[in-house]
């Protein structure tokens, strides 16, 4: 079973690395819900591990409806990630009504091949899941990252597997969201052959700060080791 690891920083994706996870996606933010990371943080991670990176192609937090700049954004993102040889693309646009936009999608999934193109949690804003799903198979999608439109991936777990047989082998559907060492044989045992999961502890520090008290979180070696050890 592959384990892809979120990778919030560059030490997170270090120790992703050091502690065997098979894959990284590469944000920033991800307390809400991660943004595309800067190029220097991109292109240092790119020089620093040798294993596959998917990036995050995200302009900004709140919804997946965005303006022409942030589409044009989004795609400039997509360039530099192929120019430094990045293993794959995470992204996806909804319309206003949080249906998927098939039109954008299929234009950022073009100008990324040959990398392959992950379509995020942004799928699990939507009301018709299998609707969506045959919808993503037919404009080329690779991997779908979902909760099973849940808050957490476990509470999820039946409409995941459901969207894994209609997909039937036409794409991966990568379970994501609460995954952890008590849950990841869950996954396992349904038949899913990849989890997605940050595997991540709050760093201690100084908790003044001007900008507020949002907690900074790292990847953790031992936590990402216990759950690739479990999952065999």
């Amino acid at each position: 079973m592959i384990l892809e690891i979120c990778a919030n920083s560059y030490q997170s994706a270090m120790n992703a690395e050091k502690a065997g996870a098979h894959k990284i996606e590469l944000c920033s933010e991800l307390s809400v819900g991660g943004v595309t990371p800067s190029y220097g943080l991109l292109k240092k991670v790119m020089h620093s591990i040798s294993i596959p990176v998917q990036v995050l192609i995200r302009p900004r937090s709140g919804d997946f409806s965005y303006s022409n700049a942030e589409f044009e954004i989004m795609k400039e993102n997509i360039l530099q990630c192929k120019a430094l040889g990045c293993a794959g693309i995470v992204s996806g646009v909804l319309h206003e009504n949080n249906t998927i936009d098939i039109e954008r999608t299929r234009e950022l999934i073009k100008l990324s091949n040959p990398m392959s193109f992950t379509y995020h949690r942004a799928f699990d804003e939507v009301s018709k899941p299998k609707e969506s799903l045959l919808k993503l198979i037919e404009i080329g999608v690779d991997r779908l990252l979902s909760s099973g439109l849940q808050e957490k991936a476990s509470d999820g777990i039946e409409l995941l597997i459901e969207l894994r047989k209609t997909a039937q082998n036409k794409l991966t559907i990568l379970p994501g969201s609460g995954i952890n060492l008590e849950n990841c044989m869950l996954f396992k045992n349904a038949g899913f052959t990849e989890i997605h999961t940050s595997a991540s502890r709050e760093i201690k520090g100084n908790s003044h700060s001007y900008f507020g008290k949002t907690s900074q979180t790292v990847s953790d070696i031992q936590a990402i080791k216990n759950i690739i050890e479990s999952i065999g």
